[in-house]
């Protein structure tokens, strides 16, 4: 991997200046709806493992068979299948009212058992009385609409998640069709909630995010894109949770911005007006270098006028405290986007 240094922490006091302890480097990729490469840093096409930025594309096969339709599924609903969602009562509700519209329970859910990221997001203690179910795993809503898949096909519920399970290898066909790669181009492994995940140049996934952006006006894929663009626009705060950046990032974005982060350090965004796709990737997948990174991109792109630069100021160059609570150091951005010549990627 090429990566190149994106972004610093430094120690120091505040009277004396700061110093560089730390330095983060990875990769963005910025192209157009064509798929050319507009701008980049580091190495723009590096193969990356897509983990959650993938769910709205994993819901493809569901969407395309007309299954929220033919289920009933609200727009509150499909933003669920794309979502990695803190566990809120909202959240939990809206996956046991797919689940209750296929007739199925969360137990068939085969995503594992997770605590709540709504405590490590707030700060809040985690409940030493509770116990959690595969309901409370942040990817609970997108394997309800892998399970919704399976019960309008009438495939198997059981091993939905194995490679080899039809509702895979619908969701593998799919997206090497959108993406444009044969499907044995794309490396697969193992994701958290223990489905297939795949990986494509990082400058692909921002294509894919440039698209969904465009919603209805995609040329191959307009009605489903459109279905999950408005969704994941339209609730951004069922796609991630409180406090969470991918609620501040739509937010800020009023509509125009989709946006979807992944473990270890993945972001990709689509921005509607200005027919973009963005993705970045840290590469030691450290996420607190990731927040300042996408700030840096959006920026740098003329994106964030007064108001989004308030909204959004905490991600611009945030302080690093001790556990006393004193500023220690801060995280900075070290890129410049580098424009390209309009390549494809």
């Amino acid at each position: 991997m090429q990566a190149t240094a994106l972004v610093a922490t430094t120690r120091g006091y505040p009277d004396s200046g700061y110093i560089v302890e730390n330095v983060h480097a990875g990769s963005i990729a910025v192209v157009d709806v064509q798929g050319r490469l507009l701008y980049a840093s580091g190495d723009p096409h590096y193969p990356t493992f897509t983990r959650s930025a993938l769910k709205p594309f994993q819901a493809l096969p569901f969407i395309l068979s007309d299954g929220p339709a033919r289920f009933g599924l609200t727009r509150d609903e499909l933003a669920l299948l794309c979502a990695s969602h803190s566990g809120e009562d909202m959240h939990l509700r809206g996956v046991e009212s797919i689940l209750d519209k296929i007739g199925l329970a969360p137990g068939h859910l085969e995503c594992g058992c997770a605590t709540p990221l709504f405590y490590e997001f707030t700060g809040q203690p985690v409940p030493q009385e509770r116990s959690w179910t595969p309901l409370h795993h942040n990817c609970s809503g997108k394997h309800s609409g892998f399970l919704a898949w399976c019960r309008l096909h009438g495939a198997p519920t059981r091993g939905y998640v194995e490679r080899s399970h039809p509702l895979q290898q619908a969701i593998r066909d799919t997206l090497a069709e959108v993406v444009g790669m044969p499907a044995d181009w794309m490396p697969v492994g193992l994701d958290g909630c223990s489905a297939p995940n795949y990986a494509m140049p990082l400058s692909r996934l921002a294509h894919l995010y440039a698209r969904l952006a465009q919603g209805p006006a995609d040329p191959q894929l307009g009605g489903a894109m459109g279905m999950l663009f408005d969704a994941m626009t339209a609730r951004p705060d069922m796609v991630s949770g409180t406090a969470r950046t991918d609620l501040a990032w739509m937010t800020a974005g009023g509509g125009d911005w989709v946006a979807k982060i992944g473990a270890d350090a993945v972001q990709a965004i689509g921005i509607r007006s200005a027919g973009l796709g963005i993705a970045i990737k840290i590469a030691d997948g450290n996420s607190r270098a990731l927040h300042p990174a996408v700030y840096g991109v959006l920026d740098q792109l003329g994106l964030l006028d007064d108001e989004r630069c308030a909204q959004l100021e905490g991600f611009r160059q945030p302080p690093i405290r001790n556990a006393r609570g004193t500023v220690a150091g801060d995280i900075r951005t070290l890129f410049t986007l580098t424009p390209q010549a309009a390549s494809d990627s």
